[in-house]
């Protein structure tokens, strides 16, 4: 069965694409996240999101540099890919690689068999952050709406 590539549209949904999320630590954004995700998500666990996505920053930051983090995690009940967006009311430490602060987040959360295909997007997104430009119109970005299309363009 050949691979098929999935697009940041297809696992993007504009309601879990906001600008100005609060927090004002990694910790409780990704509690924010955590609870935004099972609120649209109704199988997966709130807790669980957020213990399976503080795990894997235990593993080692996901702050990819240049204020961009993408926290992500394979989980049990998840039955597809669940891709979010957010940029941040507030800078914050998020232990990146190059330790500037992250006021991006794209949030990837996969099934947990889905190992290759995880690697993959992970890739992808990486791939399109490393875009100045891109980065720039993101956090100029004055609502959801503007942050989804401008990501998916």
């Amino acid at each position: 069965m050949p691979n098929k590539t999935i697009t940041i549209e297809a696992i993007l949904s504009p309601e879990l694409t906001q600008c100005g999320l609060p927090g004002s630590s990694k910790k409780k954004v990704l509690e924010q996240v955590a609870k935004l995700i099972s609120s649209h998500f109704s199988q997966l666990e709130e807790n669980t999101i957020f213990d399976n996505l503080i795990a894997r920053e235990r593993l080692g930051s996901t702050g990819i540099g240049q204020g961009i983090a993408i926290p992500h995690s394979r989980l049990e009940d998840c039955s597809q890919v669940i891709g979010c967006l957010f940029t941040l009311e507030h800078k914050i430490s998020f232990d990146a690689i190059d330790n500037e602060p992250v006021d991006i987040l794209f949030v990837l959360l996969v099934p947990q068999e889905a190992t290759s295909e995880h690697l993959e997007l992970l890739s992808q997104i990486a791939e399109k952050f490393n875009d100045p430009s891109l980065c720039a119109r993101l956090r100029k970005s004055d609502t959801g709406d503007e942050l989804y299309r401008t990501i998916i363009d």
